[in-house]
């Protein structure tokens, strides 16, 4: 109960932040440490950190650095506002960007301008298994929160009246000539199972993965199994590195650790599967 109030309370600031503001204010610029970058005023997720912290993700950031160099090319599906594209953008030689949600698109390609952004392609699409429009949950509290259509409904994903827009959506592995991918990361909410399915030839040339992995999303969002998620990633991957919990494993110890953590509802924001 006590989490559904603070939810609601946020939503409640937000929209009560931008009406003080006026409805011809669409974004605020801040400086921060991850670069400039305007944001939703509404949100209070990313935007929160930044406008009120000055950083977003530097833990997230600290452990991605080190994965990669001044040639590597980056993918990053669930770009949001690119809090993590830009700072990541400064320290290889080219990225891709996808992002679903029209809204954080607009504020993504603004945020690119305003850092001077050079090495990212861009693109305003949802990563998925088939091509065709996915149905979208287009969240304003957390923006960053943005997701497909619940299989099941759940209070934390709809406390902020959300609206449900149609978006186009791809199979990455149709959609991106270059399938070599140094790092690949990704944050998309529940749709990670579609995501990859659609991007085996990319999956099975590149040298990282690390992917949001939360057990609500699996359970309420996509509605699969843990031995379902890794079914299209074992094949590419060896061996697992679960930050939150100091975890090294590899082979049959991969699916029991993610089985124990969906199990009891363990989260982590960036799982990293190596070769």
């Amino acid at each position: 109960m006590r989490k559904k109030i603070k939810l609601k309370l946020q939503a409640l600031f937000g929209r009560l932040i931008k009406k003080i503001l006026g409805k011809y204010v669409f974004a605020l610029v801040t400086k921060t440490s991850n670069g400039l970058f305007a944001v939703d005023p509404e949100d209070y997720g990313v935007g929160k950190h930044l406008r009120q912290e000055g950083n977003y993700g530097e833990d997230e950031l600290l452990r991605l650095r080190p994965l990669i160099n001044p040639n590597s090319s980056v993918l990053v599906v669930g770009s949001h506002i690119g809090s993590l594209v830009i700072p990541l953008a400064k320290v290889c030689k080219k990225i891709v960007a996808i992002e679903a949600n029209p809204a954080n698109y607009e504020l993504l390609e603004l945020n690119l301008s305003l850092n001077k952004v050079m090495n990212c392609r861009a693109y305003n699409l949802a990563a998925n298994d088939q091509k065709g429009i996915l149905e979208l949950l287009a969240s304003r509290s957390n923006s960053g929160g943005s997701k497909r259509v619940p299989q099941k409904k759940d209070y934390a994903y709809y406390y902020d009246n959300p609206e449900t827009i149609k978006v186009p959506a791809v199979r990455l592995d149709d959609q991106l000539a270059e399938k070599q991918f140094d790092l690949i990361v990704m944050d998309i909410e529940g749709s990670e199972y579609f995501a990859l399915k659609g991007m085996p030839e990319i999956l099975k040339q590149s040298k990282v993965l690390v992917v949001e992995f939360l057990p609500h999303h699996l359970k309420k969002v996509s509605g699969v199994k843990v031995d379902q998620f890794l079914s299209l990633i074992e094949p590419y991957f060896s061996r697992l590195i679960v930050p939150s919990r100091g975890l090294k494993v590899a082979g049959k110890e991969i699916g029991t650790v993610l089985q124990e953590m969906y199990d009891r509802d363990l989260e982590d924001n960036g799982i990293i599967f190596e070769r």
